[in-house]
């Protein structure tokens, strides 16, 4: 099976954690907000600075050895929930908790030490590596930032870390320069830099959607057995749900700023309890499609401003089970009834 197609009865991916295993991440209630720039005439006339409600209230755990995805539309928040996350944007409200350390309020002198065990993948590997570096140096600058071990001590460490990516023999890739690599080489290349300082949470930003599709099952499989053989957090975005379906154990789906349904890919992927969510499996790809041609709902129009979030349940004008109470009453993560506790969704019509 590729990447390409949702499998709703595909077995859980190796390696899943205990459920009764510490959370390696906590994040509770968490808010990010961008507030836009005032011109002359704004300043002038004192108009208060547009807010973008980027991330409201989201809340979720992540622990050893598991991958958790954060999936949803384009502008969702879910990239800023990312590096919100990792302090790279500072957050508004709520709490970080990262192996049992509060580092909400760390401030960046406090903080640094803790970036080795944190790292980030972004999304296009194109843009993320130095292209004067070659293969060899982009991978040990971690290393060389973080102060860890002398020459010969990184150079074994790098090519331990080219190893682990699959990039053998290391010797004939070390000395080659990005442009010299295809896009899957490079995103293994940017894996190895991240992987290289051997971090417990590692979090990838959209990690295969500028690579072709014959590569992304390599890639996601590549992050799945770093999961489970080092037991790495592993905190993944994506807008597919075909991308994410056969490697995480569990998926968050996010709209404008809020996870609104989060459980078990399994259980989200076969009984999807948010209007939301049913839309997105809906228009996924399939193996053998659920539904006879013309029934599928397709949502219309784009998600609201982030600038003014609807009253009630922020989904409610492009919802088509909305109902009068939804424009009032906002609502929360609810567990799913009959879903042994660990489904839940914030949905009115769901009991």
């Amino acid at each position: 099976m590729t990447a390409s197609h949702v499998d709703e009865n595909a077995p859980p991916p190796a390696g899943a954690p205990l459920a009764d295993e510490p959370s390696l991440l906590t994040v509770d209630g968490l808010v990010a907000e961008y507030r836009s720039a005032r011109g002359i005439i704004d300043t002038i006339a004192r108009r208060a600075p547009q807010v973008v409600h980027a991330v409201d209230d989201v809340s979720f755990t992540l622990r050893r050895g598991e991958m958790l995805a954060l999936v949803g539309e384009s502008g969702c928040g879910k990239t800023t929930t990312a590096q919100t996350v990792l302090r790279l944007i500072e957050p508004v409200a709520g709490s970080i908790e990262f192996a049992g350390q509060d580092i909400t309020k760390l401030s960046h002198s406090q903080l640094r030490p803790m970036r080795q065990r944190m790292q980030l993948v972004y999304q296009d590997p194109y843009e993320s590596l130095n292209p004067r570096y070659r293969v060899s140096q982009v991978v040990e600058e971690p290393l060389r930032i973080h102060g860890i071990g002398n020459r010969l001590t990184r150079a074994a460490m790098v090519n331990e870390a080219l190893a682990r990516v699959e990039l053998q023999p290391t010797d004939q890739y070390a000395d080659r320069f990005p442009h010299e690599l295809s896009g899957g080489q490079r995103q293994r290349v940017a894996i190895a830099a991240s992987l290289v300082v051997k971090p417990e949470l590692f979090v990838a930003d959209e990690p295969v959607s500028m690579l072709d599709v014959s590569v992304r099952a390599g890639i996601m499989s590549l992050l799945r057995k770093l999961c489970s053989e080092d037991g790495m957090g592993v905190l993944i975005i994506a807008h597919d749900l075909a991308v994410v379906a056969h490697y995480a154990q569990r998926i968050a789906v996010m709209y404008l700023g809020r996870i609104v349904e989060l459980g078990p890919t399994r259980q989200v992927l076969s009984n999807p309890q948010h209007p939301y969510t049913r839309a997105l499996c809906a228009v996924a790809p399939r193996r053998e499609p659920a539904t006879e041609p013309g029934q599928v709902k397709l949502l219309g129009g784009e998600p609201a401003d982030a600038t003014a979030i609807p009253s009630g349940c922020r989904f409610h004008p492009r919802c088509p089970i909305a109902d009068e109470g939804c424009p009032v009453t906002d609502p929360r993560l609810h567990i799913v009834p009959d879903s042994a506790g660990n489904h839940e969704v914030a949905c009115l019509r769901v009991p």
